[in-house]
C-alpha cells in the first residue's frame, strides 16, 4: 500500500518536472520566436534607412559633381558670348580675326582652344580662313585650321551652330589636326551687319578634367561615375579603355534584365534625372543620373548593393552570435538597443527636420526681398544695391523698395530679437509695407498705417527700428518718416548724417503720431542706409567696428555695388573670424538723373592703340565749336582727355591684345560729362594717393601725377566697375 502510494508520488512530480520543462522550453522557442522577429524588423527598417541615406549621399554628390561640371561650361559659354560682338566688329578687317580667339584663351584658364572660323567664300581674299589660337607649354599660339587634311567646314563644331543658328555643344572628340586632344567645343555664329552668317567662333575646353571631377564623387570604395554624351558614348567610365569608343547600347547584351537597362538608357539620354536597379553578372546595384544642362550629357553613380548594406551585414552577424549566447540576455539587450535607436532616431530626425525647415524658412525669406542687382538695368537715373547677412538661420532684418508712378518707394528695418520669432515679424513687416505704400504717397501715412496695424497684434512685445522714403526719380525730391532707425547717410559734396526725426519705433503703441521730413537730391547725390548690425560687428576682442570706420569706407566714391562690397570686405576683415552677433543689412540708393532735357551725346570710338590719341583733339574741337569755349577751356580738355585715354589705351587690355575705348560727352546747357568705358582689367585710377608736389622729385613715387592733374582740371571725376565695364566720369561745368 505504502509503495503504490510512493509509485504515485513520484509519477506526480515526474509530471510535474516534464511540465516546467515544457513550459521553458515553449519560453525559450517563444523568447527566441520573439528575438528573431525583433531582429527581422529591426534589420528591415536598418535596411531601408541605409538605402535612403545611401539615396541622399549620391544624389548630394551627383549635384555637387553636376554643378563643377556646369560651372566649367557656363565659364565656356560666357567667353564666346562675350565675344561674339568683337569677332563681327573684326568681319571687316579678316586679318585681325586672330586676336578674338587669343584673347579668349588667355583670358579664360578652361578654355584650351578657340577659333574664328569663316563660311566658306565669305571672303574673297581668303577662301578658307580660320585662325586656332591654343595653349602650348603654357603659351598661347596661334595656328591655321584652313588646311586639306583637317578641312574644318565639315566639322561638326562647324555646321551644327549654322544650321541651328544658335549655340551648340559638340559631341566630344579627338581634335586631331587642332587641339589634338580629348575636347568638346562650344560654337556660336557670328553674323555680319547685313545678318548673314559669316563666321562660328568657338570655345575647346578639354574633357581631361571631367575625369578628375566624375573620378574625385566616389561615395562608396567600389562606387563609380559614368557620363554618357548626347549620342550614348561613353566620356567617362571605370574602363578608360572603353572611353570615347564604346556606347551604352553596346552594354545591352550584357545586363541579365535587358527591359530594365533598356529603360535606363533611354532616361539618361532622354535627359531625365533619378535613380533605378542594374544587375550584370549577378551583381545588383543602384544607379543615379541626372542630366548635365546645355550639353546634353548625362552623368550617373553606380553603387554596389553589397556595398550600402555592408555596414547592416555585419551588425546582422554580431546579433546571431549574441542569440547564441543567452536568449534572455539578447531579448535585454536588443529591447534596450532598439529603445535607444528609436529614441537616437527621433531625436536626428527632429533635427535634421529642424534644420530642414529653418534652411527652406531662410529661403522663403531671402525670397521675399529683392535680391537681383542692378535691380533696374533698363534705367539710368537710379544704380542700387543692398546685402542681408542674417546672424542665424534665419534674421529679423529687412529691407524691400520698387518704382511706382516714376517713385522710388524704399524702406529698411530691424525687428527686435532674432531667429524665427524675428524673422516673423520680418515677414508681417515687409508685406505690410508692401501692402500699404501700394495705395499710400506718404511716408507718414505709410508708417503710421503699419505701426497701428503691427500694435494690435503684437503679443509678443516685439517692435521694429524702420526707415521709409520715397524718392521722386524724376525731380530728385525726397520724402521720408522714421521710426527709430538709424539715421542714413547722405552723400552730395560731403557725407553727412540724414537730418532725422527720431521717432518711436513701429509696433510698440497704436495711434501712435510720426513725423514726415523731406529733403532735394541732385546728380550723383547717394544715401546708404544700414542696420545696427554693421556698426555693432565685433572682433574677437569684442571691439565694435564703430561708424567712423563706415566713414571714412564710404568717402571713396564708388557705384553702388563697389559700395557694398567694400563695405562688407571691410567688416568681414575687421570681425576676423568672430561669430557673427546681430543680422547686418545695408541699402545703397546712386541718385543719377541730371535733368538735363536740352543735353546731347557725342561719341568717338578708339582702339588701345596711342597712334589713336590725336582723334582726341578733332573731337574736343567739334565739341567747343558746338559750345563756343574759349581755347583755353579746350586745352584743359583736352589735356584731361588725353591723360585719361592715354592710361586706358597702356593698362587697360593685355599688351597685344585688340581692344576698344569708348568715349561719350554729354553736353548739357552748363556742363560737359565726359563718360570714359573700356572692357579691359578692373583698375580704378581714382583710388590713387594724392601726390605730395612739395617733396623732391627723387622722393616722389611713380604714377599718380596723370589723375592728380585730371582732377585738377575737371570738377567732378568718379569711377565705377558695372556690366565687366571700367568707366571712368569727368564733369566740366561750363
Amino acid at each position: 500500500m505504502k509503495s503504490h502510494k510512493l509509485k504515485e508520488g513520484a509519477s506526480a512530480i515526474k509530471d510535474i518536472l516534464r511540465h516546467s520543462a515544457g513550459m521553458g522550453l515553449l519560453l525559450v522557442i517563444v523568447a527566441a520566436l520573439t528575438l528573431e522577429l525583433t531582429g527581422l524588423v529591426q534589420y528591415y527598417f536598418s535596411k531601408k534607412g541605409i538605402r535612403e541615406e545611401a539615396s541622399r549621399r549620391a544624389e548630394c554628390q551627383l549635384e555637387a559633381t553636376r554643378l563643377q561640371i556646369v560651372d566649367i561650361v557656363d565659364q565656356a559659354e560666357s567667353a564666346v558670348r562675350n565675344s561674339v560682338w568683337i569677332a563681327r566688329w573684326c568681319l571687316e578687317n579678316t586679318d585681325s580675326l586672330h586676336a578674338v580667339a587669343r584673347r579668349i584663351v588667355e583670358d579664360n584658364p578652361v578654355v584650351v582652344g578657340s577659333t574664328v572660323a569663316l563660311v566658306e567664300g565669305y571672303d574673297k581674299k581668303h577662301p578658307l580662313l580660320a585662325p586656332y589660337a591654343c595653349r602650348e607649354d603654357g603659351n598661347v599660339i596661334i595656328k591655321s585650321l584652313a588646311t586639306e587634311e583637317y578641312n574644318y567646314p565639315a566639322q561638326e563644331w562647324f555646321t551644327r551652330p549654322i544650321e541651328l543658328d544658335e549655340g551648340y555643344w559638340s559631341e566630344p572628340y579627338v581634335d586631331i589636326g587642332g587641339g589634338d586632344i580629348l575636347m568638346t567645343t562650344y560654337s556660336m555664329p557670328v553674323h555680319d551687319a547685313a545678318g548673314r552668317i559669316a563666321a562660328v567662333l568657338t570655345a575647346d575646353i578639354s574633357l581631361d578634367w571631367l575625369r578628375e571631377v566624375v573620378g574625385g564623387a566616389q561615395i562608396y570604395p567600389n562606387a563609380f561615375g559614368v557620363v554618357l554624351s548626347r549620342e550614348g558614348q561613353l566620356m567617362v567610365s571605370p574602363a578608360e579603355s572603353l572611353n570615347m569608343r564604346s556606347s551604352i547600347n553596346d552594354f545591352s547584351s550584357q545586363a541579365e534584365d535587358r527591359r530594365a537597362f533598356d529603360s535606363l538608357s533611354r532616361s539618361m539620354l532622354s535627359g531625365r534625372s533619378g535613380n533605378m536597379p542594374f544587375k550584370a553578372a549577378g551583381k545588383k546595384s543602384q544607379v543615379y543620373f541626372a542630366p548635365v544642362e546645355k550639353t546634353g550629357w548625362s552623368m550617373s553613380i553606380v553603387i554596389p548593393e553589397d556595398e550600402i548594406y555592408s555596414g547592416i551585414k555585419n551588425v546582422g552577424l554580431l546579433v546571431t552570435i549574441l542569440q547564441l549566447i543567452g536568449v534572455g540576455l539578447l531579448i535585454l539587450i536588443l529591447y534596450a538597443v532598439a529603445k535607444s535607436q528609436m529614441k537616437y532616431r527621433e531625436i536626428s530626425d527632429k533635427k535634421e527636420r529642424m534644420e530642414s525647415e529653418l534652411q527652406i524658412g531662410r529661403g522663403i525669406q531671402m525670397s521675399m526681398i529683392p535680391n537681383i542687382f542692378p535691380p533696374f538695368p533698363e534705367r539710368r537715373d537710379i544704380d542700387m544695391s543692398a546685402c542681408l547677412v542674417p546672424a542665424k538661420e534665419v534674421g529679423g532684418d529687412l529691407y524691400d523698395f520698387y518704382i511706382r508712378d516714376e517713385k522710388l518707394y524704399f524702406c529698411i528695418g530691424d525687428v527686435s530679437g532674432k531667429g524665427v520669432p524675428a524673422s516673423l515679424v520680418m515677414a508681417v513687416t515687409r508685406s505690410l509695407f508692401r501692402t500699404v505704400s501700394a495705395h499710400e504717397k506718404s511716408p507718414q501715412r505709410i508708417v503710421t498705417a503699419m505701426n497701428d496695424s503691427m500694435s494690435d497684434m503684437n503679443e509678443s512685445s516685439m517692435f521694429v527700428t524702420f526707415f521709409c522714403g520715397i524718392l521722386d526719380l524724376s525731380t530728385g525730391h525726397l520724402r521720408y518718416c522714421n521710426a527709430g532707425h538709424n539715421p542714413p547717410f547722405i552723400f552730395t559734396d560731403k557725407i553727412a548724417k540724414l537730418d532725422v526725426v527720431p521717432n518711436l519705433p513701429l509696433g510698440i503703441a497704436s495711434g501712435m503720431s510720426f513725423q514726415e521730413q523731406e529733403t532735394d537730391l541732385s546728380y550723383d547725390d547717394s544715401l546708404f542706409l544700414y542696420t545696427d548690425g554693421l556698426t555693432e560687428a565685433e572682433n574677437l576682442s569684442h571691439e565694435q567696428f564703430g561708424e567712423a570706420r563706415l566713414e571714412a569706407i564710404l568717402h571713396v566714391r564708388r557705384s553702388a555695388q563697389g559700395q557694398m562690397d567694400a563695405v562688407r570686405e571691410a567688416v568681414e576683415v575687421f570681425v576676423d573670424g568672430a561669430p557673427q552677433s546681430d543680422d547686418l543689412t545695408m541699402l545703397f540708393i546712386h541718385y543719377l538723373n541730371d535733368k538735363r532735357p536740352d543735353s546731347s551725346e557725342r561719341h568717338l570710338i578708339l582702339h588701345n592703340d596711342i597712334q589713336q590719341i590725336p582723334q582726341l583733339a578733332d573731337f574736343v574741337e567739334t565739341i567747343a565749336q558746338e559750345k563756343t569755349l574759349d581755347q583755353g577751356l579746350v586745352m584743359g580738355l583736352n589735356l584731361a582727355l588725353e591723360e585719361a585715354v592715354t592710361n586706358v589705351i597702356l593698362y587697360a587690355y593685355p599688351k597685344g591684345s585688340d581692344g576698344l575705348v569708348d568715349v561719350e560727352a554729354i553736353l548739357g546747357k552748363n556742363r560737359i560729362d565726359f563718360i570714359i568705358s573700356d572692357s579691359g582689367t578692373p583698375f580704378d585710377p581714382t583710388a590713387a594717393a594724392e601726390p605730395d608736389l612739395n617733396a623732391p622729385v627723387q622722393d616722389r613715387p611713380i604714377g599718380g601725377l596723370g589723375i592728380h592733374l585730371v582732377k585738377t582740371i575737371m570738377d567732378s571725376v568718379s569711377y565705377q566697375r558695372s556690366d565687366g565695364k571700367n568707366i571712368l566720369t569727368m564733369i566740366k561745368k561750363i
